[in-house]
């Protein structure tokens, strides 16, 4: 009898792997997953208890006293290790601080390109304690000036390349008392003074401690800018503590000291920021910086420099894949892939052409309180969701009217949670461990993105703008952004949705789904800005039969326009304000545009007589 039992012990003992790995098939990343929460929350707590205060800077001298010699940044034909990014960084520092205009703590506002000048003045003006703004290099004349404007700096650091756009917002910059400095030696320009010249000239000698004394972990690190799909950017203010917290990002995906991070995506964003250069700082891993993207590049500099670890946004995945196939496509190094942004189908062609590339996708955005990683690697997903993690951080998917444009609220005016499957808009509670600091000299938007009484009176959520959906397994999956999804004959349009459907087909390569308005109809019609595959030509029945083959009526793009190119954002967000504002008139647009026409089962060119006969109301959609 006791050996029976016995056996009956450790054949359950044995079962148990198989029964979690058959009924729970996801346990032991959970496991693991709660494993690094707990050790990410431990060190950061140890971090904000330590004195004096310990900040993104402090980890940049630890890493540069034990490795001084290892290469941190490596960028054409330089190499600069962690010491000599110190020295340098100092220089920086002293020459701005010899400047009878400026003054430490100062806000400055840094406009250049990708280059390690980009990180040396950022890392000289954290010694300075000097708040950051990061200008978006592609930004001139109206927009450049009101993003300088919301941080209020009052000092402009520019690459000597972006001489012009500075001038051409000089007279306000002037008449604001603004010191203009320019990364270079001589500047005849009245109101724009030479910076490298008296940078070589000071000393690299460390700056004292007691500059930055006055900092807390409140105070404001970085301004980074929202990539303004739908109007101006707004400053995203980064404070301290949320720079520190962001320290971990790398660290927490498996990266360490002995990788090789590829920073291609802009500085000026929170990608290649807060993931590419200050994760890179609490790992000391090598940066290979480029001064931007280039598919056609990427994977010959990713053999050349050894690279392990690459980072993705937006259309990176697609245009990586939409590059001519090589015999070499499996020959690098390459291990991990970090970033949003990537589509299900995308993310099945890229490994299975470039070989076994973990691809950690994560959700998070630059001002929000929340974020999710999919570590259990699940295909289209954008994370998991657990206990753990919504305990930390209260989150929930509440009823989302489209044709209002907001929360559907019950009877007691609060808002009503989904149930598991359908698609609700992500709100995430505003806590003092989740804070949600806001937008610099914007208090309207701020307060847009604030979400009052959700599941009670009185209680404060951060509304993302993101539709999501939580499948049985617990993960959950990007839907749409608020804005974009639309309204047509009573249902709701998904444009990701109708996006990804379109470009599975045989000609379309790109396709940037918005909604139209049409005078005598409800809500907006579909329409399609495209482009075409290499060697491939438009073909309207085609393309009719397969969206009538895969979307249901009131999906299907009443309108497609054909693009050379999909417009992006510089951090490969598709662009529509201006695509939704030229709506589908073919006096305002010069490419060639077609209606889908069910009697000829065939998108058919569209003349200026349909176009007439739709605003009159002659024709009816």
């Amino acid at each position: 009898m006791e050996m029976l039992l016995i056996s009956i012990f450790l054949a359950t003992i044995l079962a148990v792997p198989f029964v979690l790995r058959t009924f729970f098939p996801y346990v032991w990343m959970d496991v693991l997953y709660f494993g690094d929460l707990v050790r990410i929350l431990v060190r950061f707590v140890e971090r904000r208890r330590r004195r004096p205060l310990f900040f993104v800077l402090d980890r940049f001298l630890e890493q540069t006293a034990a490795h001084p010699d290892k290469n941190f940044i490596v960028f054409e034909n330089e190499r600069h290790t962690f010491s000599e990014a110190d020295r340098r960084s100092n220089q920086i520092a002293n020459a701005l601080q010899s400047h009878p205009g400026y003054e430490a703590g100062d806000t400055v506002a840094l406009f250049t390109g990708n280059e390690p000048a980009f990180m040396f003045t950022w890392l000289a003006l954290a010694k300075l304690g000097s708040p950051v703004a990061l200008l978006n290099h592609n930004i001139r004349t109206k927009s450049l000036l009101h993003c300088f404007n919301c941080s209020k700096a009052t000092v402009l650091i520019a690459s000597s390349e972006l001489k012009e756009a500075v001038e051409d917002v000089l007279p306000s910059l002037t008449e604001q008392g603004v010191i203009v400095l320019l990364m270079t030696k001589h500047c005849d320009k009245p109101g724009i003074e030479g910076f490298s010249d008296k940078v070589e000239e000071a000393s690299d000698a460390p700056l004292p401690r007691s500059l930055r004394s006055n900092i807390t972990p409140k105070s404001p690190a970085v301004y980074i800018y929202t990539s303004g799909t739908t109007g101006l950017p707004k400053a995203a203010v980064i404070n301290q503590n949320r720079l520190l917290t962001a320290l971990v990002v790398l660290s927490s995906n498996g990266v360490t000291s002995k990788d090789v991070i590829f920073v291609n995506l802009p500085l000026y964003h929170t990608a290649g920021f807060v993931i590419g250069f200050i994760g890179s700082i609490e790992t000391g891993s090598t940066i290979i910086l480029k001064r931007k993207f280039s598919a056609s590049q990427f994977w010959d500099d990713c053999r050349k420099y050894n690279v392990t670890v690459v980072q993705y946004i937006g259309e990176v995945m697609r245009y990586l894949c939409s590059t001519p196939k090589r015999d070499n496509d499996k020959d690098h190094k390459v291990r991990l892939a970090i970033g949003n942004g990537i589509r299900a189908e995308i993310w099945r062609e890229f490994v299975s052409r470039f070989g076994n590339i973990q691809i950690r996708e994560f959700y998070a955005s630059t001002e929000g309180n929340v974020g999710f990683i999919n570590y259990a690697g699940k295909v289209g997903a954008i994370g998991r969701v657990n206990f753990l993690h919504r305990k930390l951080f209260p989150y929930i998917l509440v009823k989302y009217d489209t044709e209002r444009d907001e929360p559907i609220r019950d009877a007691d005016g609060l808002c009503v949670e989904v149930p598991k499957g359908e698609t609700g808009l992500l709100v995430s509670k505003i806590t003092d461990i989740a804070p949600f600091v806001g937008y610099a000299q914007n208090e309207e938007q701020t307060e847009r993105k604030r979400l009052r009484n959700v599941l009670k009176k009185g209680d404060l959520y951060f509304n993302t703008g993101d539709l999501m959906r939580i499948d049985d397994e617990n993960f959950i999956y990007f839907q749409d952004r608020v804005g974009d999804t639309f309204r047509w004959k009573g249902e709701n349009v998904a444009t990701t949705e109708v996006s990804d459907i379109l470009t599975i087909s045989e000609c379309l390569k790109e396709a940037n789904i918005y909604g139209v308005q049409v005078p005598g109809h409800e809500g907006r019609i579909g329409m399609a800005a495209v482009t075409v595959k290499r060697e491939a030509q438009f073909d309207g029945k085609k393309i009719y039969n397969h969206v009538v083959n895969y979307l249901p009526s009131y999906a299907r793009p009443r309108f497609i326009r054909l693009q050379n190119a999909v417009e992006v954002t510089g951090t490969f967000k598709q662009m529509k304000v201006k695509l939704v504002e030229e709506s589908f008139d073919p006096g305002r647009i010069q490419d060639p545009l077609y209606i889908l026409d069910d009697k000829e089962k065939s998108y058919v060119p569209l003349t200026a007589q349909v176009y007439s006969s739709i605003m009159s109301g002659n024709i009816k959609l």
